[in-house]
């Protein structure tokens, strides 16, 4: 689905910030970051991308059973992961890793989770409020949903404190929008008017579906069917991402009901690592969004800014460096013990998760000490 006049954009593809009627009402929220915030954006895109190489690298290696890159959306999770407060809380697809890492997630519990050594990867509470990874396509949006309206009715939200108020945030894919799940959540947070945003990555492919195909209209005309403002927004633009999504939380928080954010961008990968995308998609096409890469485009800013070289080429060793830490720390992962089967299952022993775990613990002593 192609840009509309009415997308967002604040940088240029030269990496020009845009003046004028279409950027004014968004550039307060850049004008209020510093120079560290800016070059945090850069840093935690270009860490982040590095790390879904490096991870991709793994699963070929035979490491992962499963990968899914998230490259060419890297502007459009920090941005908005960046326009997050440390109250809200962000409730992902399982593609988000710049948003986990964002929120302090060790993304080792990504690895952990594609690896097949964890069942959930971390602690949603002790990861800034990133709650799990979602597989089941859309389902997190009724999870994301429930939440907001747990926070309305507990009258968490709309005090007139922006620093104390909560709001949500959940992600997902173009696909998501052809899904049940997504519609109930959209009628359920307008009729509870939740403190909630939806943010759809519209990356253009669910799996091998073109989004041509799923919507004959922008996608983010669909909300104004359920009540919810929606605006589409450059998603290769790391400050349009940022600006656009922090003035539809504050909306969202201060009690002015839901918001419904697209951001247009690209799955340069495959959907997933079982996927193959020259069986769908064109090279001419993916040469096109390649072009439009945005962590070149931010770079460019960057540098009309004043920085220099040095800067660049500090955070390119830091990918590296973070790349292989986690090579080394994946390599190191033992195999986790059958108890986890079992011992969360319930949060307290239950006879019936009991009973399982003696049995599996006496069938697997039975093979003796070489098998």
């Amino acid at each position: 689905m192609a840009e509309t006049v009415e997308t967002v954009q604040l940088l240029s593809a030269d990496g020009v910030l845009q003046q004028g009627a279409a950027a004014d009402e968004y550039l307060p929220f850049i004008d209020a970051l510093g120079d560290d915030d800016l070059k945090r954006f850069h840093r935690d895109m270009v860490v982040t991308r590095r790390f879904d190489v490096e991870a991709a690298n793994l699963q070929r290696q035979g490491q992962l059973g499963l990968w899914v890159p998230s490259m060419g959306q890297e502007a459009a999770q920090v941005g908005s992961a960046h326009a997050a407060r440390d109250q809200d809380h962000l409730f992902p697809a399982y593609r988000e890793h710049a948003v986990a890492m964002v929120r302090g997630v060790d993304v080792l519990g990504i690895i952990g989770l594609l690896r097949g050594t964890t069942h959930g990867g971390w602690n949603p509470a002790e990861s800034k409020n990133f709650h799990l990874y979602t597989l089941v396509i859309a389902s997190q949006t009724l999870h994301a949903t429930g939440y907001a309206m747990g926070i309305a009715l507990d009258g968490l939200h709309a005090t007139g404190d922006p620093l104390v108020d909560e709001a949500v945030i959940v992600y997902f894919g173009d696909g998501s929008m052809s899904q049940g799940d997504l519609n109930e959540a959209l009628v359920f947070a307008a009729s509870y008017q939740t403190p909630q945003v939806f943010f759809l990555q519209n990356n253009h492919w669910a799996i091998s579906v073109p989004v041509s195909v799923q919507s004959r209209i922008p996608l983010y005309q669909r909300s104004a069917g359920f009540g919810i403002p929606g605006i589409q927004v450059d998603g290769n633009d790391v400050l349009a991402s940022f600006a656009v999504t922090r003035q539809g939380l504050d909306a969202a928080r201060a009690g002015a009901g839901p918001r419904f954010i697209e951001a247009l961008t690209y799955r340069i990968g495959a959907h997933t690592s079982s996927d193959d995308p020259t069986k769908y998609r064109t090279d001419a096409e993916l040469q096109r969004w390649v072009a439009k890469d945005p962590i070149i485009r931010f770079e460019k800013y960057l540098r009309t800014r004043g920085e220099g070289d040095a800067f660049f080429a500090d955070v390119a060793v830091e990918a590296e460096d973070f790349a292989s830490d986690i090579r080394r720390r994946t390599l190191e992962l033992g195999t986790p013990s059958t108890d986890k089967m079992f011992d969360h299952v319930y949060s307290e022993p239950h006879p019936v998760t009991s009973a399982q775990k003696a049995w599996l613990a006496d069938y697997e002593s039975s093979f003796g000490d070489d098998q």
